[in-house]
């Protein structure tokens, strides 16, 4: 037995792991109420998008924009600017795609597959939809003789990528922390460390001029939209895909 382990020591780390991740994860009936829970409030948030689509549409430039965008300017504290700078410096390439692999591969290590490869769908699919959205309203992005401009961006602005993006992949980290963990310390301190990084997201682009207040919220609520359709897919997928995997299976409903 000895001699075994010592000739697989790969194996013995994944089995490891794979026992950790089986004690942290909570019941069947837990994980899918609070699943449902969280899905109606996300649907629901979200249908304030389709007005505030239709008021930047039609006006192009909201007042509450500029004052916006003045007041959190205004604060001169180094730590809010560092705080600030170093929410976007996560969400921009490649260092982005650098920490979906990392995620990635520790998810699969876990054993929990389904929730590995739906963790990238997550994150490129925000993308995709955030691109085709700016393509189709062409909204100008801040300019510097209205506010201060850290770093020119020839993209559209409405809705923000970065603020879409946060809020698809880290929304969904969060969801799946939420509903597979058991209540822990741990749990707990994950859960806050993805929503400050969800809520961070927003300001920050104001911060640095590169957003206007409605295109940080457009993202937001498009985002929670999204985000739906992806725990849509990942519930349903769930009973389908990977129903045999090492953690937290599924029955099969096929």
């Amino acid at each position: 037995m000895a001699a075994e382990k010592r000739e697989n020591p790969i194996k013995n780390i994944k089995t490891a792991a794979e026992e950790a991740a089986h004690a942290a994860i909570a019941p069947p009936h837990v994980r899918r109420i609070r699943a449902v829970l969280l899905q109606w409030i996300l649907i629901a948030l979200a249908a304030a998008f389709a007005i505030l689509t239709v008021l930047v549409k039609l006006t192009r430039s909201l007042p509450i924009d500029l004052r916006i965008t003045h007041a959190i300017q205004a604060s001169n504290a180094p730590l809010f600017g560092a705080v600030m700078s170093g929410v976007s410096w996560a969400g921009n390439f490649p260092q982005v795609l650098l920490l979906m692999g990392a995620i990635a591969l520790l998810l699969y290590a876990l054993g929990l597959h389904w929730e590995c490869l739906m963790s990238l769908l997550a994150g490129a699919g925000g993308d995709v939809i955030n691109v085709g959205v700016k393509f189709a309203i062409q909204r100008s992005r801040p300019t510097p003789d209205l506010v201060h401009v850290v770093s020119h961006l020839k993209s559209y602005s409405f809705p923000s990528g970065h603020v879409m993006f946060f809020l698809c992949y880290f929304g969904f980290l969060w969801f799946l922390s939420y509903s597979l963990l058991k209540v822990s310390p741990k749990r707990t301190v994950l859960l806050v460390v993805l929503g400050l990084l969800i809520v961070l997201i927003g300001p920050s682009r104001i911060y640095l001029g590169a957003h206007w207040a409605s295109d940080v919220l457009g993202a937001y609520l498009l985002g929670i939209l999204v985000l739906g359709g992806i725990i849509h897919a990942y519930r349903w997928g769930k009973t389908r895909f990977f129903v045999e995997q090492p953690v937290a299976p599924a029955p099969n409903k096929a």
